[in-house]
């Protein structure tokens, strides 16, 4: 990418899009076409084309996406499978009409088997059945990134997908239901602190492990595979092959922690001094999710921040949203 090249970001007020625009502005980028959604409808298929008809952008971010937890997907399965399909449809077809330089598509390492092989790699998507709280959300982003593939094969396009594992940072979501476990966490244990509570309920065992990644430093990697040059990009993009290992890059730590070892370091972050109980009767989701990150990590990048810190920003944050 070029410092005067135009970048349309799709998402830019959300977890990803914010840290993506902080980064690319710190690089050196300023020329970005955004619309918040009251301004542009994505999940509409006229407004989208028209809007890259006018715009024109060279290079486009997809972190556009309907997202939430366990119980936003239990409770809107519909939502997330339609919206996340009409969103990525819309603009990867409206890229390769305007003849968009590279597209990077943003998808969730829940897209992965629920019982896929420790740590998971990229072929091992489509291998075995998904967990099936998150399936709607998951099928949306795998034909988001067989659509990728297939119009690089067919147009010569360059469009690679790339899985973050879980995330969290600044300007996340912090609604009481509808959010994803570290700001849900932040959110109970800081009203539970205000509040003097004895004690407070994570669902589940605490026995699943996670991977989490500081949004910062997926920004940092999105940015870093988007300026790649095209010895490194092109072959990536499996314009030539279907061979079973699609566009897709993994983006993650490495390491991972329980769900009791989580919640204990939240806790610690936000100041809660209470104890920690268990609601086994709650869904704990798929037993474990690690990203095998060899393929990004020998290309040259690798993640920087520690959890404790990353933590410590995030609460900042969330104070100041308060």
């Amino acid at each position: 990418m070029n410092a005067n090249d135009k970048i349309y970001i799709a998402g830019h007020r959300g977890l990803v899009g914010t840290a993506l625009m902080r980064n690319l502005r710190a690089k050196g980028f300023a020329n970005f076409v955004t619309r918040t959604h009251a301004e542009l409808d994505l999940t509409s298929q006229a407004a989208v084309e028209a809007f890259f008809a006018a715009e024109k952008p060279d290079y486009v971010f997809l972190a556009a996406a309907k997202v939430g937890g366990i119980h936003a997907n239990n409770t809107y399965p519909a939502e997330f499978i339609r919206d996340n399909l009409a969103i990525q449809t819309n603009i990867i077809h409206a890229a390769y009409k305007n003849d968009v330089k590279r597209l990077l598509f943003l998808g969730s390492s829940c897209i992965y088997p629920k019982l896929a092989p420790q740590p998971m790699k990229e072929e091992h998507l489509l291998t075995s059945e998904l967990e099936p709280t998150n399936r709607p959300y998951a099928l949306a982003k795998i034909a988001g990134i067989e659509m990728c593939w297939s119009y690089n094969r067919q147009y010569k396009t360059q469009y690679l997908a790339v899985m973050p594992t879980n995330l969290y940072g600044p300007g996340d979501n912090y609604h009481p239901e509808n959010s994803h476990v570290i700001p849900a966490l932040i959110r109970r244990f800081h009203e539970a602190k205000l509040a003097n509570a004895p004690s407070v309920t994570v669902w589940g065992t605490g026995t699943p492990k996670r991977e989490f990644l500081y949004s910062e430093d997926m920004a940092d990697a999105c940015v870093y595979l988007m300026n790649l040059s095209d010895a490194q990009f092109v072959p990536l993009l499996g314009q030539d092959r279907n061979d079973g290992l699609p566009p897709l890059m993994n983006i993650g730590v490495g390491h991972d922690l329980t769900i009791r070892e989580l919640a204990e370091t939240v806790a610690a972050a936000v100041g809660y001094q209470g104890t920690l109980e268990f609601d086994a009767t709650k869904p704990d989701g798929t037993p474990r999710k690690l990203m095998d990150v060899g393929r990004l990590n020998a290309m040259g990048w690798t993640a920087t921040t520690d959890m404790r810190s990353g933590l410590a920003t995030a609460y900042q944050d969330f104070m100041a949203a308060m």
